[in-house]
């Protein structure tokens, strides 16, 4: 599942291509016919992300809420379009572009109500202008559950996945089974801080990299990751190699239904 700074770095593709610019709105496929019908002609006017929730405003009040989910997929192509093929949800498209939207988990013409409703119930996301990150720690501090659960739940933090919980816990020496209500205020705001410089620097590269400068393929003289995710990371998809620093092996477990990656010297705090 895409993490946040990839749904950020879509919303501001989507309105490079498209914003102010009339669009030719259709859905190949037919699950989003109805809807696509009422937009076909519309301006988009903005776009915006919210953790993993992408939004699509068109006109005044009309807004297309996407999620991607595990398997949506978003593709940009120059005009002119080749013919879509059935498995498009969603095709926009002027006179310089398309963008087809494949097998997401939500694509629903919603209200300000709606969308507002949809802001409500999730936390603070990191590359948003008006984060709170007080609020996450609020609800972090009374909990027993474990911080690297925490932080992959969207109700405390939005936008964070899999990937940044490993790297952000690693590069702060957090044991990821330490219950939050354990978890200092300077830690808090040192992680906080720490995930929207690096959330920052995937929208700008548009891949993860959590490696320090000291830490680099280059620095260290070590060969670079090969991975289909991409980016230099220290615990990610590691499981079983010498940690960077210290050379012990990265262990791996299931926790929040997802696997959970962490060096046990590293990580003792």
């Amino acid at each position: 599942m895409p993490e946040g700074h990839t749904i950020h770095r879509l919303a501001q593709d989507y309105a490079g291509r498209f914003r102010g610019l009339p669009a030719r709105v259709s859905s190949p496929q037919g699950k989003f016919s109805d809807a696509a019908a009422l937009l076909d002609g519309a301006e988009l006017t903005r776009t915006e992300a919210h953790g993993k929730h992408l939004f699509l405003g068109f006109r005044d009040a009309d807004w297309v809420h996407i999620h991607l989910g595990l398997f949506g997929k978003v593709a940009f192509g120059d005009a002119p379009a080749p013919p879509p093929t059935d498995t498009v949800r969603l095709r926009l498209a002027n006179t310089t572009s398309y963008v087809d939207l494949r097998g997401p988990t939500t694509c629903a013409l919603i209200t300000d109500a709606e969308k507002r409703a949809v802001h409500a119930r999730l936390g603070p996301d990191p590359l948003r202008a008006d984060p709170d990150p007080a609020a996450a720690y609020a609800r972090i501090r009374r909990s027993r559950t474990t911080i690297a659960a925490l932080l992959m739940d969207q109700k405390v933090i939005a936008g964070v996945g899999n990937v940044y919980r490993a790297e952000v816990l690693f590069r702060h020496g957090i044991d990821p089974y330490r219950t939050g209500r354990h978890l200092r205020p300077a830690e808090w705001d040192a992680i906080w801080a720490d995930l929207v410089a690096l959330m920052r620097e995937g929208v700008r590269h548009n891949r993860i990299d959590t490696v320090r400068p000291e830490h680099t393929p280059e620095a260290m003289g070590r060969p670079p990751r090969v991975d289909d995710h991409g980016g230099e990371v220290y615990v990610y998809r590691r499981a079983g190699q010498p940690c960077h620093i210290c050379g012990t092996a990265i262990r791996t477990a299931g926790l929040a239904a997802r696997n959970l990656f962490w060096c046990p010297t590293c990580q003792r705090n």
